[in-house]
Parts: structure tokens; sequence; C-alpha cells
């Protein structure tokens, strides 16, 4: 916009300044001409430098944000498991903060789309897994949307049993499998 103003702007002041100038000019009147036209062509190539580099400037900012983006995305792809007890749906307050993250992030970034997979561990009868696994699923998509994601966003899916995340048969193999996943 500025670029486009001056450089108007020039177009219509310097035809003026010749012509002014044209009326009989002595050495020294003509010196003085050829300075003032310097002077507007070196004004004219200081703008164009300036809107250069302003451009160069926002192609910065929007690489360092796009960067920004793709580490917070990194991060938020490290804490994507949210664990539950034992036959519970409910999501646990000690996942607040990473369902948070991701929600102010899902917020800030439309076009991006999550898929929830609600898990349990092999306990209980298939048919019934897969319907707990649903029911995390849709707690943890419940949650987004209360903080503001759009459903169009969110996709649940439930695996039930199918996906262990640790095929051992100790509690501690059946915690780390009663859990949802987010996938970007």
């Amino acid at each position: 916009m500025v670029k486009s103003n001056l450089v108007k702007s020039l177009a219509i002041a310097l035809p003026l300044t010749v012509l002014s100038a044209c009326s009989s000019m002595s050495d020294s009147d003509e010196q003085s001409q050829v300075d003032t036209n310097a002077q507007i062509t070196q004004n004219a190539k200081d703008a164009q430098e300036a809107a250069d580099s302003v451009q160069v400037t926002a192609a910065k900012r929007a690489a360092a944000i796009e960067e920004e983006k793709r580490q917070e995305l990194a991060a938020l792809r490290a804490e994507h498991i949210i664990y539950f007890d034992f036959d519970v749906s409910n999501v646990s307050e000690h996942y607040g903060a990473i369902l948070d993250a991701h929600a102010q992030f899902l917020n800030a970034n439309p076009d991006i789309k999550v898929l929830i997979e609600g898990n349990t561990d092999e306990r209980g009868t298939p048919e019934y897994n897969i319907a707990l696994g649903e029911r995390r699923a849709k707690s943890v998509a419940t949650y987004l949307e209360n903080m503001g994601v759009p459903a169009d966003q969110l996709t649940v899916v439930s695996y039930g049993e199918e996906k262990p995340a640790d095929r051992g048969r100790s509690e501690a193999a059946f915690a780390k499998n009663r859990r949802v996943v987010l996938v970007y």
C-alpha cells in the first residue's frame, strides 16, 4: 500500500518538477534539477527497499509461526494418551491440563482433525469392551467439545480390547490398555 502510494506520488511529482524546471534554466538551476531528480530516484529506491524488507519480515514471521505450530503439535503428540481406571469411562481430573492443551490447539487450528480411539483391557466380553471403549472415547470428545472444539474436528472410534498397548496379564499391563489415544 505504501509502495503503491509512493510510486503514484512520484509519477505525478516527477513530470511536474521537470516541466517547471524547463523554463530558462541557468547552469546552477540545471544542476539543482539534476540533484532533485537524483534525490527523487533515491527516495523511490529507499521506499522499494523498505517495502521489500517488510515482505521479508512478514515471510520470516509466517515461517516462525508455522514452525511454532509444528513444535506444538509434536509436543501434543508426546502427551496424547488418557488412562482410565478399571470399568470407568469418566475422564480423571489428572488429565485436564493435557486435554485443555489439545483443545486450545484444536481451537486455534480448525483445519486439523483428531481421531479419538477408545481402548480397554481384555477383561470383559468383546461386546462390553467395545461399548466401554466407545464411552471412554466419547467422554474425551465431550470434554474437548465443552472446551469449544467443534464436533466436526473430532472422530470417535472404539477398539475395545483389540489393540492392547501391553500384552501382559498383570494389573500394570491392564492399566496401560485402559486408555484413549488422540491421533492427529
